[in-house]
């Protein structure tokens, strides 16, 4: 049986292939996690936590709140940027030294919440209406905190949607016939530097595109004036009159990919003649621009063409773009496939932040664990983009999570500090050194005082 600071109360293990080896595990003071350490160094220096606790409402009553509110955030956050998604995980995680240092306060001296603490939290006090609107604006809260310290000129815009698989009787699981599965179907907008604007969990039956004012709307009004170009690029599930009108109605440049039909075939039919002769073994592209009005649009607009012949094919491959941008034709199609990112950050999402869980059985539980997933998701995504450096700046965030966060380190108490004694394997002394004098640049500058 477990002791409940977590260490072991049956002694040491032995190793039968070599007997001078013993195992001994001190949960309490060993961690896993100690990397989490300069996440949240980052989290202060920027002051997330702080922000999200004058945002959030404390629901609870009476005078047991152990821990308080954004003692709780951080560790939902944390522990689900650490790979530990399920509420259960905090049965351990609350001993682990690492997880009480970044949760402060009595957990420091003490321990974290317990798993039934954490699932109030998630189920019962985000899920109040009020809160799970502000944990909703929350992504872009901290998004702008993170411009004022590297203030973008522009901005461009991603929207996509996603596909999260269920496995039991969640509240609007629905059959998607497109995934082929029970799931949910989010939605989610990103920057130009990889960070989630904002995300909505959806239905798993609805359109690619539902929803898609609500999401994007509050995102653009929060870059209105602050920024000098506003940009938009999707796919062709967004090819709709209502998207393009409230584009250029705000002044939004946008590419976004359109069906193909008849009409535009047609319109590059000179272009889809196979080429007379011996093909070449590289590929042939060629691209036009033209004008095009469809029956649903009000006006005629600029419509983008690229054909490429590929060797050993005999059809070629085409594509349509319908924007408002004026530069060359290969620049718009360039610009539009830098949108392809988006979809690896989805992946990133899925693969180190694990946001497809969403087990909760009622929908507004599940809605509040994506956007705890898109608060860990983007916490990881600042430290790669601010506070990396150069050995480590293209590591994704499954290498950080398994190079960086995942130091192991023995806990040494002393009175008065207390001593991680981190391993040196993926990421040495000088590299953590550099990751800390980063972030330590995004503080705030005290004003000089007087003389």
């Amino acid at each position: 049986m477990a002791h409940p600071t977590g260490e072991s109360i049956e002694g040491s293990l032995r190793l039968d292939f070599d007997r001078r080896l013993k195992l001994e595990f001190h949960g309490s003071r060993i961690t896993s996690d100690a990397g989490l350490l300069a996440y949240r160094e980052l989290d202060d220096a920027l002051g997330l936590s702080a922000m999200a606790g004058d945002m959030l409402a404390d629901t609870r009553t009476g005078r047991n709140g152990r821990h308080a509110l954004v003692g709780l955030l951080r560790q939902s956050v944390f522990g689900r940027l650490a790979g530990y998604e399920d509420v259960n995980d905090a049965d351990r995680l609350r001993h682990d030294p690492a997880m009480r240092w970044i949760v402060g306060g009595k957990a420091a001296s003490g321990a974290a919440a317990s798993p039934s603490q954490m699932g109030r939290f998630e189920t019962r006090w985000l899920t109040a209406e009020k809160n799970l609107s502000a944990l909703t604006d929350l992504s872009g809260r901290w998004i702008d905190r993170v411009h004022g310290r590297r203030p973008p000129r522009g901005i461009v815009l991603d929207m996509d949607s996603s596909v999260s698989p269920t496995h039991g009787e969640q509240e609007l699981s629905v059959w998607n016939g497109h995934f082929e599965c029970t799931c949910y179907h989010p939605l989610f907008v990103f920057n130009q530097f990889g960070d989630l604007e904002r995300s909505a969990l959806r239905p798993g039956n609805v359109h690619s595109a539902d929803g898609w004012h609500d999401v994007l709307d509050p995102v653009v009004a929060r870059y209105r004036g602050k920024v000098s170009h506003i940009y938009f690029r999707a796919d062709a599930a967004f090819a709709m009159p209502g998207v393009y009108e409230y584009l250029e109605d705000k002044r939004i440049k946008y590419a976004i990919r359109l069906p193909a039909n008849r009409v535009l075939q047609e319109r590059i039919g000179h272009l889809l003649k196979r080429p007379v002769g011996r093909p070449p073994n590289h590929v042939r592209r060629s691209h036009a621009s033209f004008n095009y009005q469809a029956g649903s649009w009000t006006k005629p607009r600029r419509v983008i063409a690229k054909v490429e012949w590929h060797p050993g094919e005999l059809v070629p491959r085409v594509g349509f773009i319908v924007t408002n941008l004026s530069r060359p034709a290969e620049r718009v199609v360039a610009f539009y496939n830098q949108r392809g990112t988006a979809e690896q950050w989805i992946k990133e999402g899925k693969g180190a932040i694990r946001w497809t869980r969403l087990s909760c059985r009622s929908f507004v539980a599940n809605s509040v664990r994506l956007q705890l997933h898109a608060l860990a998701y983007n916490l990881g995504n600042f430290l790669r983009t601010l506070a990396t450096p150069e050995p480590i700046r293209d590591w994704s965030l499954t290498s950080l999570k398994e190079k960086l966060i995942k130091i192991g380190a023995k806990v040494v108490s002393h009175g008065r500090y207390i001593a991680f004694q981190m391993a040196e394997v993926a990421v040495p002394r000088t590299l953590f050194a550099e990751i800390l004098r980063l972030i330590a640049d995004l503080r705030p500058r005290s004003p000089p005082l007087p003389a």
